[in-house]
């Protein structure tokens, strides 16, 4: 092995692997034996099959490393970490970025895992949050179903694209389109009925006072081809497909989920997080806050706090959130929008951002609150969620402010203000 001197050490004995596809370049540094100022390191190349990364695993212990690093290569670095932990291995998974090889450095994959494991020797490397064994069950399980519920909304779409097509404008008078009623209308037109007042009659429920508008909506099913037919009755059955697997999918999360149906009641009690929701936020960061020493910790993992860049007085960039987790954003955007429409705290703030600062700033800011919210339940099993009220920021507001914004807002609508108070004393 070859010797280099080095400054004191974070970690004596440590691993650092880089990950491909199909391979392992692993470098393993420890103390020298003549001298121990200085370092003795290897590297050598594995297979990513279990009995290479067994193999690898055995070498480990052949020189006492249980510190191990990797950097998070796609979905590739999964089999090696899962495996060496599994085998009783420390493993810490680098976020990329932070580890990038430097200007004129060799770039290698043999350069790489050497530079890795000189960096997490000397604590330069951040770890990555990689969830426990249930949790990362649970995340493979929601994540699925929100694919297949993004995809069902895709075929709904589709089927709306292809009445249009056909002159059908039953969307326009049907707030959904996929429901009892207009299900019927749309089995009837394949099976063959064109006429509009049949198709009108099939209307149920609060639909029936719409016959006259559902006749009209429907008059262009004479252009309603056998090719529409054909189509329509894939997309319908496609529809159908993917809500059963759905259904089967969140029945196994139910089972899933069962150990953890506390911190489930805890965040069910936010305003816009339902049950799926919640699910899906505990699948992402799980319950365990101690990785996320403080809510900003999370929030920032998550990327949900705008990062303001300027130079020279002036701002770069449109001050973008980042790249974080596309799952948690896309629970926290959902959530955002159905709390604005609430008569509590959170929903006041969505509309008091989103009045000032348009929807997508007031959903990453509420957003922000939401996490904030979900890292105090899930720190303490006894937290309760209680609303601070509708009226909570202008509560809280001097009435002087309050004032002051009223007649601005009156003066850009362009009105001269003169205030009277009702009291003296006022």
């Amino acid at each position: 092995m070859d010797e280099v001197e080095d400054e004191p050490l974070y970690v004596e004995r440590v691993c650092a692997i880089d990950v491909a596809k199909g391979r392992l370049d692993a470098c393993v540094r420890v103390p020298s034996d003549r001298n121990p100022r200085r370092r003795a390191q290897e590297v050598r190349t594995f297979g990513t099959t279990k009995k290479e990364i067994m193999a690898l695993a055995d070498w480990l212990r052949c020189w006492g490393v249980v510190q191990v690093v990797m950097e998070s290569t796609g979905d590739y670095w999964k089999a090696p970490f899962f495996r060496l932990e599994a085998e009783g291995l420390e493993c810490t998974l680098a976020d990329a970025r932070q580890v990038k090889h430097l200007p004129g450095r060799p770039k290698t994959d043999l350069a790489d895992c050497v530079w890795l494991a000189r960096n997490f020797e000397r604590g330069m490397v951040a770890a990555c949050f990689v969830p426990p064994p249930e949790i990362r069950r649970l995340r493979t399980l929601t994540r699925y179903r929100r694919h297949l519920t993004e995809e069902r909304s895709r075929e709904k779409q589709r089927c709306e694209k292809l009445l249009e097509d056909a002159q059908i404008k039953l969307s326009v008078v049907v707030s959904d389109l996929h429901g009892v009623s207009a299900r019927d209308m749309m089995e009837a037109l394949i099976a063959g009925q064109r006429d509009p007042g049949t198709l009108a009659q099939l209307a149920r429920g609060a639909m029936r006072g719409k016959i006259k508008m559902l006749e009209e909506a429907l008059d262009g099913a004479d252009t309603f081809t056998d090719h529409h037919a054909f189509v329509l009755r894939m997309m319908l059955d496609n529809i159908d497909r993917i809500t059963s697997q759905i259904d089967k999918l969140t029945a196994q999360i139910e089972e899933l989920i069962a150990p953890f149906e506390h911190q489930v009641g805890q965040l069910d009690a936010i305003p816009g997080i339902g049950r799926t929701a919640a699910q899906d936020l505990i699948a992402e960061i799980g319950i365990d806050m101690r990785v996320f020493p403080t809510p900003a910790h999370l929030v920032s993992w998550c990327k949900f706090c705008p990062q303001v860049k300027s130079s020279a007085g002036k701002r770069k960039g449109r001050n973008a959130k980042g790249r974080g987790n596309r799952y948690v954003a896309g629970v926290l955007g959902e959530v955002s929008v159905s709390a604005g429409k609430t008569k509590t705290r959170i929903g006041a703030r969505y509309r008091r951002l989103a009045r000032r600062r348009g929807k997508p700033k007031a959903q990453v800011a509420v957003g922000n609150t939401v996490l904030t919210i979900a890292h105090a339940l899930l720190s303490n099993p006894e937290a309760v969620y209680q609303d601070l009220g509708v009226d909570y920021y202008e509560t809280r507001l001097h009435h002087r402010k309050q004032t002051a914004g009223h007649v601005r807002a009156l003066q850009h609508l362009g009105y001269r203000v003169t205030l009277e108070p009702l009291e003296p004393a006022t």
